[in-house]
């Protein structure tokens, strides 16, 4: 230091400006303060030793701190009075003393613990930069362009960081603790072993006498112990032979089975006796369909034939009346003139020729007549053939066109099954797949439903599809449930995909993780796989089900046609064979063969392109055929209509031949009038048309006796025909009805099929439930002898029975554990009472090993908790005071009309601060480096306030705030710092500036401090 003597200073109560040109000792002041308070060199940044403070040529230098010690928080009130008194000297070496006084100048204590305690005592932090701010460290932290140091300063003002390394440190020793426990524990082992050796030692010298004692008196109990044993399992074989033979859940199962099976073949015979009764109903209504079909062909026949005699009597009578008509115009005309004319004979000749020529004429038109209408009639037979024709044309029609939309079908699904598999099993085999897994999932079953049964299995060789799903057909779309309320959720979810008679069908049977043991009933050739070894079936589930209800294990796969029929049918089967299937699918029993109605398969198909392609070329087949039968039907319809055109060509023509017919008769009848009428007189005339009267009367009531049986031809026609419409309706009623009872005959007959297989088994196992109870009678009997015998040696060994409460093994070890102690204790003793001591030392110091380790570990475990506590309060701590600074520093920059923002963070320890100054504000956010000197200082000093507001300290120390300001901004920050001085009125506040003070108000809180200028010397620098 470069002043022989500064001060006394009399610092006021709340605010204190120590002003002084450069060289007046304003900092020696804050670097004496420091001092004064026990800081270190270092941190005044003003040197790194103390003797770096005493004046050249001085060999110490003096330091003197008065504090006010006073109201209830005074630091031990009784010893120092209403002040403290702290002395400090520096030798020139950089020795350092402390001594502290009492008001009165007693000294108190010269330790440095003392003066740490007052400093704690009133939370005094010489080291913080919250509480003295020099120009070195302001430059290092506040105007730094590093966001760390920035972060470093809030944490270094805050006491934050003075925390983490004391949690860090702590940490550390823990670590290190805990290495010290694992190696005790390691030494406690050895301890524990020693200890055990000599505890051993000291209870082998218990007397000889006494092990070998208790050595025949385990023993006995080792006899009578085999008995007890021996008893339990007699007892516990008892028992279990009373508990199979209460449990009849064997023999109820079985009843109820019975009753189930018979129920079910009552359901199928009455199912089977319907479908019969239909089906003879049916063979009788299509005889009597052929018989009423001829009957129709007579009766129209008979009714065409009545036609044209009622239309031949019909134009008979009309020709008699219109001669009648002729005959009596004649009559008129004879007697309205006389036989005057001479004329008359010149004519008659001529009407003569003309007669017999008309006649002639006739002749010829009534052999055309009789001609057309036997063609009429040959035409008609063939145009009821042609249309028989093609109505059976049709209807092969239409059955093409049926196997061709079911062949559209399956084309559709095979494309469908491209993205997905389950489609060959439906259309809406996916989604409902998806409904069961979100019912599963939603816990709407107790374990999730398998299946379709034909997804869940998988060929060994894909050439046997079709004999496999020939054996299978019936089961591809099949789910299995573990139990009924499954089965009942099932039912409900299948209802929203499938109609009623078109469900898949469900099968109830508990589900295991294992396999049926197949070996004793299944078959098993030598050249030929059964069913149950050509599939690969991944859930035994499956497996276990197919199993059941259709024998897999016992069904054999033969390729050839002819091996199939030599091993089934030319020889006692296969051991356990029931049945086998050839490659294209065909059924051989022992006595009988069943060829399938498809020959690809539909399910299993394992090349879906070949079969996409073996159906298109299908279609194509269908669709050739199906035009043919068009072509064949429209030249069948044309030829119908030609037919038709040339019945109704040749019907006119008749109608045209008797029209003529009709008018050559009247001509000659006419000529024969007028013949008459030359020759006769009237009264013959009136004669001939009597008799033709007469002859019109009969021809009436001939037409009207054609007229009413062709009624009762039509009518008789029209019954008949509606006799064989109602027996076609009938039929196909019955055709109908058929259907729906074949599919219930079909799960009819699987049901019988499986409940006779459940049957089987619950025979098979009560008959396996009635063997074991006789086995384990026969082993009853077997044991109690061993328990006699048993009996008999241990009352030989101990005649009194003894009451044993442990096992044969543990008195076996124990047994055994003597001997080699008895032998050890003979051979060889040692001094009892170095045994004794050693006992008692190992003992006492494994006991204080175990006690520290325990301790320590429990001190480990506390400090676990107390570290996490304090690591998350740390963290609530530091989230805290970065908020509040935020909030006060963004509040002080208000106060200048400017705006910004304190970015913290935390993660990588940063700290950025933007500020906008005024005029700027539409601008983006810039750091204070973009900002003037004057600026950058008053947004330093807003920091430096925002940091005292979220700290406590008794005084705070500002070293040159306002260096680089201009006048406004030292104006606006000096006021910022009395209003923070007038609201913290308790604490002490020290400025130094080298600037005027006159423009500060005038105020008993105020006071100023006015160094002397610097005596400038030759040699001297200022600070």
């Amino acid at each position: 230091m470069c002043h022989h003597s500064l001060g006394p200073f009399q610092f006021g109560p709340n605010v204190n400006f120590i002003v002084g040109s450069n060289g007046s000792g304003k900092s020696a002041i804050l670097t004496a303060l420091i001092v004064g308070l026990g800081g270190k060199a270092t941190i005044t940044n003003r040197g790194v030793s103390l003797r770096g403070f005493v004046k050249n040529g001085e060999s110490t230098a003096d330091v003197t701190v008065k504090l006010r010690n006073r109201g209830p928080d005074a630091y031990k009130g009784d010893v120092y009075g209403d002040s403290i008194c702290i002395e400090q000297r520096i030798s020139c070496d950089g020795v350092r003393t402390c001594r502290l006084k009492s008001k009165s100048g007693h000294l108190v204590s010269n330790k440095k613990e003392e003066l740490t305690s007052i400093l704690d005592h009133f939370n005094i932090q010489v080291d913080n930069p919250v509480s003295i701010l020099n120009q070195e460290m302001s430059k290092q932290f506040l105007h730094s362009k590093s966001e760390a140091d920035k972060y470093k300063f809030f944490m270094k003002a805050t006491l934050l960081e003075q925390m983490k390394r004391d949690y860090i440190h702590i940490k550390q020793t823990k670590a290190v603790t805990r290495e010290q426990v694992e190696l005790q524990e390691e030494c406690l082992k050895d301890l524990k072993q020693e200890f055990l050796q000599k505890k051993e030692r000291y209870e082998n010298l218990s007397s000889v006498g006494n092990m070998k004692k208790t050595l025949e008196d385990l023993k006995k109990m080792m006899a009578w112990c085999l008995v007890r044993e021996k008893e339990c399992i007699v007892q516990q074989l008892q028992e279990q032979i009373d508990a199979e033979e209460s449990n009849h859940k064997h023999e109820d199962n079985l009843q109820l089975c019975q009753n189930k099976v018979s129920v079910a073949e009552e359901k199928l015979q009455d199912m089977q006796s319907r479908l019969e009764s239909r089906r003879e109903e049916e063979e009788t209504l299509s005889e009597d369909c052929l018989k009423i079909k001829e009957e129709v062909k007579a009766k129209i026949k008979a009714q065409k034939e009545q036609e044209v005699v009622y239309f031949r009597a019909l134009n008979k009578l009309k020709q008699s009346e219109k001669e009648q008509c002729l005959l009596q115009e004649r009559i008129n005309k004879v007697k309205n003139l006389g036989r005057q004319n001479q004329a008359a004979e010149a004519e008659h000749s001529k009407r003569l020729q003309k007669i017999s020529s008309l006649r002639t004429q006739l002749e010829k038109h009534e052999e055309e007549c009789r001609t057309l209408n036997q063609e009429i009639k040959d035409k008609q037979q063939a145009l009821f053939k042609g249309k028989e024709e093609l109505d059976k044309l049709r209807l092969e029609e239409k059955n093409i066109q049926v196997s061709m939309e079911a062949k559209l079908k399956r084309k559709n699904q095979l494309l469908a099954s491209r993205s997905n598999k389950l489609k060959r099993f439906g259309d809406n085999m996916p989604d409902l797949l998806d409904t069961i897994y979100k019912a599963h999932i939603q816990g709407r079953f107790i374990k999730k439903p398998i299946g379709p049964i034909g997804a869940c299995i998988n060929l060994k060789d894909p050439t046997l599809a079709v004999a496999v799903e020939s054996c299978l057909r019936s089961f591809m779309k099949t789910f299995c449930c573990d139990n009924y309320k499954d089965e009942a959720v099932l039912q409900e979810l299948m209802s929203h995909y499938f109609s009623k008679g078109n469900r898949p069908q469900i099968i109830v049977s508990a589900f295991s993780n294992t396999v049926y043991k197949v070996q004793g009933r299944g078959v098993n050739h030598p050249d030929y796989p059964s069913v149950l070894d050509s599939l690969i079936i991944a859930s035994p589930v499956i497996t276990n089900c197919l199993i059941d209800m259709r024998g897999i294990e016992s069904i054999l796969i033969i390729k050839e046609k002819h091996a199939a029929r030599k091993v089934m049918q030319h020889g006692r089967p296969p051991r356990n064979c029931r049945e086998a299937f050839t490659v294209e699918g065909d059924q051989v029993y022992p006595n009988r063969y069943y060829t399938p109605d498809f020959s690809t398969a539909k399910y299993l198909g394992g090349d879906l392109e070949t079969e996409i392609r073996m159906v298109e070329s299908e279609l194509e087949n269908y669709k050739a055929q199906l035009s043919r039968f068009q072509q064949h039907v429209r030249s069948v319809t044309e030829d119908i209509q030609h037919m038709e055109a040339q019945l109704h060509s040749t019907i006119m023509t008749l109608k045209k031949t008797l029209a003529t017919v009709n008018q050559v008769k009247a001509s000659v009848t006419e000529l024969e009038n007028v013949e008459e009428e030359q020759t006769d007189d009237i009264s013959t005339l009136e004669e001939v048309a009597q008799e033709n009267q007469q002859r019109i009367d009969c021809e009436k009531k001939t037409m009207e006796e054609a007229k009413k049986e062709l009624e009762e031809h039509q009518k008789r026609t029209g019954d008949v025909e509606g006799q064989y419409k109602d027996v076609r309706n009938r039929i196909e009623q019955l055709a109908e009805e058929m259907e729906p009872l074949k599919e219930d005959q079909g799960k009819a007959e699987v049901e019988c099929c499986k409940l006779d297989k459940t049957l089987k088994i619950l025979e098979k196992k009560l008959k396996d439930h009635q063997d074991n109870i006789q086995a384990m009678k026969t082993d009853l009997v077997l044991r109690e002898e061993e328990v006699a015998e048993f009996v008999a040696k241990a009352k030989e060994i101990s005649p009194e029975r003894r009451k044993v409460d442990r096992s044969a093994k543990s008195i076996d070890v124990e047994i055994t554990r003597l001997r080699k102690k008895i032998g050890v204790q003979e051979s060889s003793h040692g001094d009892h009472e170095q045994v004794v001591r050693e006992y008692a030392e190992a003992l006492a110091n494994y006991r204080d090993k175990s006690n520290q380790v325990r301790d320590l570990k429990k001190f480990i475990d506390r400090l676990d908790n107390i570290m996490s506590d304090r690591q998350t309060r740390y963290k609530i701590m530091r989230r805290s005071l970065s908020v509040r600074c935020k909030l006060y520093f963004n509040n002080f920059l208000i106060k200048m009309n400017c705006c910004g923002s304190m970015m913290f963070d935390h993660n990588n320890e940063t700290l950025s601060i933007s500020v906008k100054p005024p005029g700027r504000e539409n601008d983006g956010m810039s750091d204070m480096r973009s900002l003037s000197g004057g600026e950058r200082s008053f947004s330093t000093v807003c920091f430096i306030l925002s940091l005292w507001e979220i700290t406590e300290s008794p005084f705070r120390c500002l070293d040159e705030f306002d260096v680089y300001m201009d006048m406004h901004n030292r104006r606006i920050s000096l006021d910022l710092l009395l209003e923070l001085s007038e609201r913290q009125h308790l604490r002490q506040f020290f400025f130094i500036t080298p600037l005027s003070t006159s423009n500060l108000p005038e105020s008993d809180h105020i006071k100023i401090h006015q160094l002397q200028d610097p005596e400038r010397a030759k040699g001297q620098t200022g600070e």
